[in-house]
């Protein structure tokens, strides 16, 4: 008898998400940050060869065009699209380092 294949909804969640790489100093233990909010191994990422893998979509705010940029500048409008980051904090020789702001990387269905 065979085990039942996971329900596709469990598959997709464990597909989604977004990648942030380590930078290479980084080693265990080490603490995780998104947005300032301490993040957990397991529920809230998983970590695979040098990346961190969140299970839920991160987003970076893009360049900011003329008009936007502009609109800022005078006080029109503000800015309120998604900014998430992503911050490591680890010991360097006996020290506390923090490697604040890492970058996405693209997802493996990006890749391909």
């Amino acid at each position: 008898m065979g085990v039942p294949a996971p329900p596709a909804s469990y598959r997709e969640s464990q597909t989604r998400g977004s990648r942030v790489a380590l930078p290479p100093e980084v080693t265990a233990p080490f603490e995780v940050y998104r947005n300032g909010v301490l993040q957990r191994l397991g529920p809230d990422y998983r970590v695979e060869g040098d990346e961190l893998v969140f299970h839920d979509a991160l987003a970076r705010e893009g360049k900011l065009g003329f008009w936007r940029w502009a609109s800022m500048f005078l006080g029109i409008a503000g800015t309120y699209r998604a900014n998430d980051t992503v911050d490591v904090g680890y010991q360097r020789e006996g020290r506390r380092t923090v490697a604040t702001g890492l970058p996405l990387v693209p997802d493996d269905r990006e890749r391909a």
